[in-house]
């Protein structure tokens, strides 16, 4: 079976954009819509720079992020490795922009034209079943197809070679198949060296990137220079990764509201299992779950591209979080309604057991968004899911205050416990942000986010709940003035995350050509046969070349 892929060579890229054009002209895509992407990137400073062209879009990865968080199959990965996309069976959720790490996603739900009213050349090849779902390259999958038919060869035979690869002046795009190793794709790749971007996420993408030109011009090691603060700081730099624009408030409300109801309707039962509640408070205390929860739920609605098709969020427990989500809602509000038809502990811990899946699955969601640094750090599950609880602990003590039948003292344990959990569990994922590749923007928001979230969230909490256990007559309003204080900063801290701590993964070039300017120059040409060794000549061996 063949493997498509694409070569990319940084030194005979001039930054023409013609790739751009062509893939924009054989896709059509709309304003600000870029499957074929050429950065202009400028590292060191004067004296020591070099300026190069990097070729992005999608990767086709071998082992793409983006396929198992499709929660209806829309996205897909052929055996011939393209990853595919069924506009007509997308919703537009986004979880696989979030997802992926090469910012190769873009979802437009307005189409205006480049002149403001559309043209009537724009209105002749618009693509309305692209409007409102997730689009990126496919590699012109449609010429790749034809290749079967007409006895030709991608990325010999142009008819049958993507647009961007057949309209390169420079031939700096090479597609063809991997799995052949008389391909040139696979002699490129086996004579010269190259790297895969963001190989360390385990993506394996097929665009491989040559930076060396044999007996002439050598390659370097990314230095410390092109990766410090300063520069990954710096939005003007190409490279950097902007705050994503795919989950905005909506998003971050359904993992608020989400999060503390399932929390609320998980720490209620556990209560009831120690006698801390009544059997018809829990009945009541789950319908407020509920209701909660569809509220989040219903942000999620607003927030998809096609509404009409939500249902097909259904179609992939096997792989997506989203779709595992769903079932366990399809799964609480049934047990939630059983439990006042036919009162049993069964039922309770059914709703219960349901509604800890939907915890569990909010936090794997946002883990499962390798694009965002900051999401996929290895904590963020955990601090989610212990948020929730904390939340629900809140929620519980706010009802316990609102004279909701039920013991106090075990329900300010709880949340004495759940508040110093959280606040090591945040202060764990802040101290190991760097080391799980987190950028220093993000890092930056997280430290602005930290002092007051452990002041409102943790400490405030923790304080006023053991303060609730020796108060007595006033341990039910010291515990919901608790509870006010957890439930606010989990929403607090979840909104920023998702709306600000949630720049994307950037570009990277772990090696570069060894060209440019100072220490950064290319050295002599060697002589063919001898090789080289990629270290730059003084600069009076230069001065004399």
């Amino acid at each position: 079976m063949a493997r498509y892929g694409m070569v990319v060579d940084l030194n005979r890229c001039v930054g023409c954009q013609t790739c751009t054009i062509a893939c924009k002209s054989t896709n059509d895509t709309p304003p600000g819509v870029q499957w074929r992407r050429v950065l202009d990137v400028e590292q060191g400073s004067f004296p020591d720079v070099q300026r190069l062209f990097l070729v992005t879009g999608c990767q086709h990865c071998a082992e793409p992020p983006c396929v198992p968080v499709c929660p209806t199959g829309a996205t897909r990965q052929r055996e011939d490795g393209l990853v595919t996309m069924d506009y007509d069976t997308c919703i537009g959720c986004a979880s696989c922009a979030v997802a992926c790490p090469y910012q190769a996603r873009t979802i437009v739900h307005e189409q205006p034209g480049y002149y403001g009213e559309q043209t009537v050349q724009e209105r002749k090849t618009a693509h309305a079943e692209r409007r409102g779902v997730a689009n990126k390259c496919t590699f012109c999958v449609e010429r790749v197809d034809q290749a079967a038919a007409s006895g030709l060869t991608p990325g010999v035979d142009p008819q049958v070679t993507p647009a961007c690869a057949v309209a390169c002046i420079t031939q700096a795009i090479r597609f063809g198949d991997f799995a052949d190793p008389a391909s040139e794709v696979s002699r490129l790749t086996a004579t010269q060296r190259s790297f895969q971007m963001h190989a360390e996420l385990g993506t394996n993408p097929q665009i491989k990137y040559l930076y060396e030109v044999p007996n002439s011009m050598p390659g370097r090691d990314a230095d410390a220079a092109d990766r410090d603060d300063e520069r990954l700081s710096d939005l003007a730099n190409p490279l950097v990764g902007a705050r994503q624009g795919f989950w905005d408030y909506r998003a971050a409300m359904n993992f608020i509201l989400g999060g503390m109801s399932s929390g609320l309707a998980v720490v209620a039962w556990l209560a009831y299992l120690g006698g801390a509640l009544e059997p018809s408070a829990l009945r009541g205390l789950h319908v407020a779950a509920a209701a909660i929860m569809a509220l989040g739920l219903f942000f999620v609605f607003l927030k998809i591209g096609r509404k009409a098709r939500f249902l097909r969020v259904l179609l992939r427990p096997q792989s997506s979080w989203m779709t595992r989500e769903t079932w366990c809602v399809a799964v609480f509000y049934p047990a939630v309604a059983a439990s006042f038809l036919w009162p049993s502990a069964t039922v309770a811990a059914l709703a219960a057991l349901a509604a800890a899946g939907f915890l569990l699955c909010q936090a794997r969601i946002v883990y499962a968004s390798k694009g965002i640094p900051a999401w996929r750090a290895p904590l963020m599950p955990w601090l989610l899911a212990a948020t929730g609880l904390l939340e629900g602990t809140g929620l519980l003590a706010i009802a316990l205050g609102a004279g909701v039948a039920g013991s106090v003292a075990p329900v300010a344990g709880a949340g004495i416990a759940l508040a110093a959990l959280n606040a090591v569990l945040w202060w764990r994922y802040r101290a190991s942000a760097r080391a799980n590749g987190i950028g220093p923007l993000s890092r930056r928001d997280l430290g602005a986010l930290s002092r007051p979230l452990h002041a409102l969230g943790h400490a405030a909490p923790a304080v006023l709940f053991a303060l609730a256990l020796a108060a007595g007559p006033i341990a039910a309003a010291l515990a919901a003035l608790a509870g006010v204080a957890a439930v606010l900063a989990g929403a607090w801290w979840k909104l920023v995350v998702i709306t600000r701590v949630c720049h994307q993964q950037g570009f990277a070039l772990p090696k570069l050509p060894q060209r440019g300017s100072g220490r950064l120059a290319s050295p002599a040409r060697v002589p063919a046969g001898h090789g080289y060794d990629g270290v730059a000549q003084a600069p009076a061996a230069r001065a004399h070349r």
